[in-house]
């Protein structure tokens, strides 16, 4: 503690967790010539007698395959996230996390014979549910229209046009659970505040 009283807290829980451990597997992946990320931190098609295989679908979201892949992610992680959280409280947060994390492993290993690896995923569901908080009965926010356009709009042309090892599908599969997960959320609270009237 500072003689102000200022002190520093540990103001969001989940994300700030999902950070420093993602950044503990890199550190770790460096340490270990990346067969750790391989082992733990990465989803691909694999044998389902494998225990690793179930595991790696909800872990291959906190691997990166190096420090600037960690550092683009976590910026707008740690930017939306926290706002998120205070919002939708940590154990919501947590089940967009993981579901996002299970979806686009599913999938990707189901119809794609690539690696994944990397939050890219959960950070295009965080956009989408962050642009989701203004939502109210019958209207839908012009900053959703935009965010859809600007962010969704630009992985389609990207997953056309652009050769690259960037995984369009799994922003695309990330932004959808967001989405679902901001109506979700948001029909919650509906039910909510009409037993509450009640």
């Amino acid at each position: 503690m500072s003689s102000n009283g200022l002190r520093i807290t540990f103001n969001s829980p989940v994300v700030l967790s999902f950070a420093i451990i993602s950044g503990l597997s890199l550190l770790l992946g460096y340490l270990t010539a990346n067969y750790t990320t391989q082992a733990f931190f990465t989803t691909y098609h694999s044998s389902l007698l494998n225990p690793l295989t179930y595991l790696r679908m909800f872990t291959h979201v906190l691997g990166h395959a190096n420090l600037s892949h960690y550092a683009n992610n976590m910026l707008l992680f740690i930017l939306i996230g926290p706002m998120l959280e205070e919002k939708y409280g940590s154990k919501r947060i947590l089940f967009v996390i993981l579901a996002t994390a299970f979806v686009t492993a599913l999938i990707n290993n189901l119809f794609t014979p690539y690696a994944l690896l990397g939050a890219s995923g959960v950070v295009f569901a965080f956009i989408i549910l962050a642009s989701m908080t203004s939502f109210k009965e019958k209207e839908i926010p012009l900053t959703f229209i935009l965010v859809l356009v600007l962010y969704l709009g630009r992985e389609v042309m990207n997953g056309i046009l652009v050769a690259d090892n960037v995984s369009q599908m799994g922003h695309l599969i990330g932004g959808g659970c967001g989405g679902i997960s901001g109506f979700i959320f948001a029909a919650r609270k509906k039910e909510q505040e009409e037993d509450y009237d009640q």
